[in-house]
């Protein structure tokens, strides 16, 4: 199912986590980044530059609008909530928990997470500004609207990493 949006087609982009099993308990809690700034270009032949989330984060923050986990980007199967995201330098840190006390998907999501069978997040964005360099093919997306980020199971661009999956003792 394709979403349109004033701003065109709904557009994904894949990033890798880094998940040890051993980093998996109980909780559910990770962290990371949705999306890294730069480097060479992904599959689509596009980098994100730096501030491209600001107004869309902004936005959102005054909303209050919580942006949801997803599994494999199906609107109609969240499994999580993000309790924080903001730009860095490096890209878009987030900080997610997975419902899986609640959530079907969600507890069958870590276990995949734990077994090592689900490694990415893949960001759901509309384009609002970006620019095209005829000579190297690359297009920059300087503005993006964030509309959610997901778990998948094979992203295309290993950039971004989860840095810790935090969980309590129970």
């Amino acid at each position: 199912m394709l979403l349109h949006h004033k701003h065109g087609q709904l557009k994904v982009r894949d990033f890798s986590l880094s998940i040890k099993a051993s980093d998996v308990a109980e909780d559910g809690s990770f962290e990371g980044y949705g999306s890294v700034f730069g480097g060479d270009p992904d599959s689509y032949g596009e980098v994100v530059a730096r501030g491209a989330f600001l107004e869309s984060l902004a936005e959102l923050k005054a909303k209050n609008r919580i942006v949801p986990v997803l599994w494999q980007h199906r609107t109609a199967e969240p499994i999580g909530v993000y309790d924080y995201l903001e730009e860095d330098s490096h890209g878009l840190k987030v900080k997610g928990r997975l419902l899986k006390d609640d959530v079907a998907q969600a507890r069958e999501a870590h276990a995949l997470l734990k077994a090592g069978a689900v490694t990415g997040l893949s960001i759901g964005y509309w384009v609002r500004q970006a620019s095209y360099d005829e000579k190297t093919g690359v297009r920059t997306l300087i503005k993006l609207d964030l509309v959610e980020v997901s778990l998948v199971t094979f992203p295309a661009k290993d950039d971004a990493r989860v840095e810790a999956v935090k969980f309590k003792l129970e």
